[in-house]
């Protein structure tokens, strides 16, 4: 039985300190997907990054409000961010197919199911799910908080047994991260509260944070999914948390038996 893991991937690991897209880091996460897929693992990838994208695309040379914007880069952005991996995927000989979707979609009901079936149909024809919340028309009250919760909510949808939340930085801590006395806080049991350790702060380029991360790996590992939080910026990061996880440092919050 193939083991399903959802790798959600934020835009502070997909973007350099300028704000373009980090294509070399895109390239090596290709390269370590590909591998989880080569040893029977499927996987459904959930990425950030159109924004960032479109940005670098773009220059604008007229006042736009935080909705047109939003809008704009988005669109510009995905149609680029998808081209991308196509081509890094194809390195491979792997289809990839672009699943947008909006919040309204996780209700239960026809669309629900619908998104369901296609991801479904997706995988059992070997073709990699890349996940974004279409941007273009999700911009008010509708939007999720960010893709921690699309994430958290595809694993669910889709029965994955591992939700791996790609940050900037190792895991939780017991304190800031970078006060050399913090500890990284390695395992999380059901249930377990963490939050006096969570800085509220979001990401610079995304609207996540370590706190929408914790409370989606909260939520998910109470439903029997394992979560972790790790370090997209390392080397091999999604290989080494599948074969030697215990030299890797992370955080990983342990699933309820359900």
């Amino acid at each position: 039985m193939k083991q399903r893991i959802v790798v959600k991937v934020g835009s502070n690991v997909l973007t350099r300190p300028d704000g373009k897209l980090d294509v070399t880091r895109m390239s090596a996460l290709v390269d370590q997907i590909a591998w989880l897929r080569q040893h029977d693992y499927e996987v459904i990838l959930v990425s950030s990054g159109a924004m960032a994208s479109g940005r670098g695309e773009l220059k604008v040379d007229h006042d736009m409000d935080s909705v047109e914007q939003r809008q704009l880069f988005s669109a510009l952005g995905q149609a680029k961010l998808i081209g991308l991996y196509y081509d890094l995927f194809r390195e491979y000989h792997m289809h990839v197919g672009q699943v947008l979707t909006m919040k309204e979609n996780f209700e239960p009901g026809e669309q629900y199911r619908n998104q369901r079936a296609c991801m479904t149909v997706m995988l059992e024809n070997d073709v990699l799910p890349i996940v974004n919340e279409n941007d273009t028309v999700s911009v008010t009250e509708l939007m999720f908080t960010d893709n921690d919760e699309l994430s958290g909510l595809i694993a669910r949808m889709m029965h994955a047994d591992t939700l791996i939340l790609l940050s900037n930085i190792d895991g939780i801590y017991s304190g800031n991260p970078d006060d050399p006395a913090s500890q990284l806080i390695r395992n999380v049991e059901p249930g377990e509260d963490l939050s006096q350790y969570i800085q509220t702060e979001k990401s610079a380029f995304g609207r996540g944070g370590m706190h929408s991360k914790y409370t989606t790996a909260s939520k998910i590992s109470q439903e029997g999914i394992r979560v972790i939080i790790a370090n997209g910026e390392r080397d091999n990061i999604l290989v080494d948390l599948v074969q030697e996880p215990q030299t890797i440092p992370h955080t990983e919050f342990l699933p309820k038996q359900l």
